[in-house]
């Protein structure tokens, strides 16, 4: 599975704006997959930086870049999971490291950080980039044929869990990508009713 992307666009050039139907049938069935089906292959290192490219291509008010990355894989992967269980048994907590189990099977996974920065942008508006960071870096790998899942977690939110991945101040998890390549297909699950959720102001 290759990535095959054009060139990137060199800056102040124009991009015309085209229909991309296969795009709309891709959103139409789009689904994640469960992270403890994932299993080798994973993408490739010229693969990852396609999909960090592809992730990056996010709205950014101010263009401050407020995210950043942080790539799990190998045995690398496999001490910072078993640091986590270290301090999830350490603080007598089984279930917490229980949890782990969906970060330890799939052979990647991608750390999207929200790094905001000081500026007259809220911080709110930067926090909801580095989700769009997420959310394209998901829709690209299932693109590619790979398996991904967008999970949080306990590790995702504790003070010592973060301090263990590297992160530093105001730095927060937007989420761990698991990618892999899934044992079986992802089932549909159920999905709410768009017209409840809908409204029309009018003064």
């Amino acid at each position: 599975m290759t990535a095959h992307l054009p060139p990137a666009p060199q800056f102040g050039a124009p991009i015309p704006l085209a229909p991309a139907p296969e795009v709309l049938n891709f959103l139409a069935t789009r689904r994640s997959t469960s992270a403890l089906t994932l299993t080798a292959p994973a993408p490739d290192a010229g693969e990852i930086d396609a999909l960090l490219r592809l992730a990056t291509r996010v709205p950014d008010h101010g263009k401050l870049t407020p995210w950043r990355f942080v790539v799990l894989e190998g045995e690398a992967k496999a001490r910072f999971a078993a640091k986590l269980e270290a301090l999830a048994i350490a603080r007598g907590d089984q279930t917490a490291a229980a949890k782990l189990g969906k970060l330890k099977v799939p052979p990647l996974a991608i750390a999207v950080i929200a790094a905001p920065k000081p500026a007259a942008i809220p911080q709110w508006e930067q926090l909801l980039s580095a989700g769009a960071v997420a959310t394209t870096l998901l829709y690209a790998t299932l693109a590619l044929g790979y398996g991904a899942n967008w999970i949080t977690d306990w590790y995702a939110y504790d003070e010592d869990a973060k301090a263990i991945l590297g992160l530093t101040g105001e730095e927060q998890v937007a989420g761990f990508m698991l990618i892999g390549t899934p044992r079986e297909p992802a089932q549909e699950r159920e999905r709410p009713a768009v017209a409840p959720l809908v409204s029309r102001w009018e003064g």
